[in-house]
């Protein structure tokens, strides 16, 4: 992983302090729609999807998104 010069960095900060998340309440963000997401599913398909994110180092929903290519190609 490189890493950042001192004057990225503050770059970084100053970016980050100037364009601060607003947060609205009841609508949650992308890891609460990413937990909603597999909430819908069973045990078993939400921890093969979980493992294979953490494996793949990629958003569950990015997971799912593969499997259903993947099975539309045989459709076709």
């Amino acid at each position: 992983m490189a890493r950042m010069t001192d004057a990225e960095a503050d770059e970084l900060d100053e970016l980050l302090t100037r364009t601060t998340p607003k947060i609205r309440r009841g609508e949650g963000g992308f890891f609460t729609k990413q937990r909603n997401l597999l909430n819908a599913l069973d045990p078993v398909a939400a921890n093969y999807i979980r493992c294979q994110a953490e494996i793949q180092q990629q958003s569950p929903s990015q997971i799912i998104g593969r499997l259903v290519r993947k099975e539309l190609q045989f459709v076709n």
